[in-house]
């Protein structure tokens, strides 16, 4: 069994006695505003006790701005994780996309770097709006030749634009300081920024996100645009996959924002403006909706003392807008024929609680049963026994608001979606009814051991999940206390949910078919009778 001990906090480098303390008592203030949380956790793996320390330093700044900082002196580097609270959940339709588009924007530069000359570059933005302007006027007139001629004097802008620019000096930089793994991601709840370096460079990370957060130009706001939209068509548009699973969380969603795809509807792509993503950019990039995660060989110290210099003069903004739109319970089964040039494909998901909801341990643990390893229920059956596809996951991931416990599968030929999808429910009717043998929750617990350890095991791994957690959850202790939680989740648990979760009226199923040689027809009335269950 997991045991979670709670230590006296350290003082810079060197470790106090570990004299344990009584719970509540673990938390020792150093200085005004800094805390240390020494969290200690030996887990059974492989026969041997796994230990380990989370001595995460807090630190918050005036302007609101978080940071977490981790001491791990095994290499002379450390790992950055920098997460706004804002993602494609916070946008509004007509601006789709923005947070992503915002994510690509955020590596054009700031007004020292990427330019040689900010002030003409500025006046050439501005006379490139003016342009956008006439362009939207042109078209709600279709007046295509004026259109024509005002994306022509727009080239010529951008042309001469371009002399000022200094490509990738972001990127470049931190290439040639040794860093590694930059990069940026973009989820229905959040965009995170992360780079590792050596230890010497930790006052750079500081003096470029600070500027970066304070400073930035949305250069090529356009081009960029197209860039986008260019990979929406790439990843989306082209791409069967990609297409199913857009139209299966349009279907699932009826009203709540997680139902339009991260990268954004074509539509709102096409037309949304710079202003409108600047002042996107004002409202959630702001310290107060933001956490910096640091771990690695860094000094706590340090890194508050260059945390206060350098984001500690930013200025706040007001809270942003909360999503107050909430998905009505659905009433009715819901499915969607996605017609394409590929392989048959099966999609089915079924509304869930959110990630700090008490059963979200319960469909951790549901979601191992059926997918974790070669021995899982959803393998050993459907695909080595029964034969039917070539791969079949469940899996329900927590997030900041309700969302889709998912089964996702590829049936082998020549069967079809609708044999895949009758298996899928044998299997949720055995949760149901048949209590998960002891074997099993050993088995998952077992396995929930060692993807915590490797999870943890690299600087990054230890950074971006401390950093999601902290802001999903409002606390990074539920990286903690997540591997009890599952371990302590029971057999009647299981079933309890799985009935009150898997019905007929929670789901949406989402099958991708061949328009030509289509291997799907509508269930008759004798085979829904039969995906019914209990």
């Amino acid at each position: 069994m997991t045991k979670i001990l709670l230590l006296g906090g350290l003082a810079g480098k060197q470790r106090r006695s570990s004299m344990l303390l009584p719970l509540g008592l673990a938390v020792k203030q150093r200085r005004s505003s800094m805390l240390v949380f020494l969290i200690t956790v030996f887990l059974p793996l492989s026969g041997f006790a796994q230990k380990l320390e989370l001595n995460v330093v807090e630190h918050t700044l005036k302007n609101g701005m978080k940071f977490l900082i981790l001491e791990r002196h095994e290499a002379p580097v450390f790992s950055t994780y920098l997460r706004f609270k804002v993602g494609s959940v916070n946008e509004h339709p007509g601006i789709t996309g923005t947070s992503h588009l915002l994510e690509h924007m955020m590596f054009k530069g700031t007004q020292s770097m990427g330019t040689t000359n900010y002030k003409k570059e500025i006046s050439l933005m501005e006379k490139i709006e003016k342009v956008m302007d006439q362009i939207d006027e042109a078209w709600a007139e279709g007046d295509e030749a004026r259109i024509k001629a005002l994306k022509e004097k727009l080239a010529k802008f951008q042309k001469e634009q371009k002399k000022y620019l200094v490509k990738n000096e972001l990127w470049q930089t931190y290439m040639r300081n040794g860093g590694v793994g930059l990069n940026a991601s973009t989820g229905n709840d959040g965009t995170q920024y992360y780079v590792s370096l050596p230890s010497n460079r930790l006052e750079l990370w500081f003096f470029l996100e600070s500027d970066r957060m304070k400073n930035p130009v949305l250069r090529e706001f356009y081009s960029e645009r197209d860039v986008v939209y260019e990979e929406r068509r790439l990843r989306t548009d082209t791409q069967p996959r990609g297409k199913l699973w857009e139209q299966f969380g349009a279907a699932a969603f009826t009203a709540h924002p997680y139902g339009w795809p991260v990268v954004g509807w074509a539509a709102d792509l096409e037309t949304v403006r710079r202003s409108e993503v600047e002042a996107y950019f004002k409202a959630y990039y702001a310290p107060n909706n933001s956490i910096a995660v640091i771990v690695g060989d860094v000094d706590p110290e340090e890194v508050i003392r260059l945390a206060e210099k350098y984001f500690g003069k930013i200025l706040s903004q007001p809270p942003p807008p909360p999503v107050q739109t909430r998905e009505p319970e659905q009433k009715g089964e819901r499915r969607v024929i996605v017609e394409f040039d590929a392989n048959p494909s099966l999609l089915i998901g079924y509304h869930k609680p959110e990630l700090t909801h008490p059963d979200q341990y319960v469909f951790d643990v549901i979601g191992d049963i059926l997918s974790s390893g070669r021995t899982s229920r959803l393998y050993e059956n459907i695909v080595k026994k029964k034969k039917l596809a070539t791969r079949v996951r469940g899996f329900g991931g927590g997030q900041q608001f309700p969302n889709l416990f998912i089964f996702s599968a590829t049936p082998r030929h020549p069967h079809t979606t609708l044999e895949v999808e009758e298996a899928i429910y044998e299997e949720i009717e055995r949760l149901k009814k048949e209590p998960v043998s002891n074997w099993e929750l050993e088995k998952v617990r077992n396995q929930a051991d060692a993807n915590f350890i490797r999870g943890l095991q690299t600087n990054f791994g230890m950074a971006s999940r401390l950093g999601h957690y902290e802001v999903l959850t409002g606390s990074w202790r539920y990286l903690v206390d997540v591997i009890d939680k599952r371990k302590a989740v029971t057999t009647e648990e299981i079933m309890r949910v799985a009935q009150e979760t898997f019905t007929p009226s929670n789901r949406t199923v989402a099958s991708l078919v061949k328009k030509e040689k289509s291997n799907y027809s509508w269930p008759d009335s004798q085979a829904l009778e039969s995906m019914k269950g209990e």
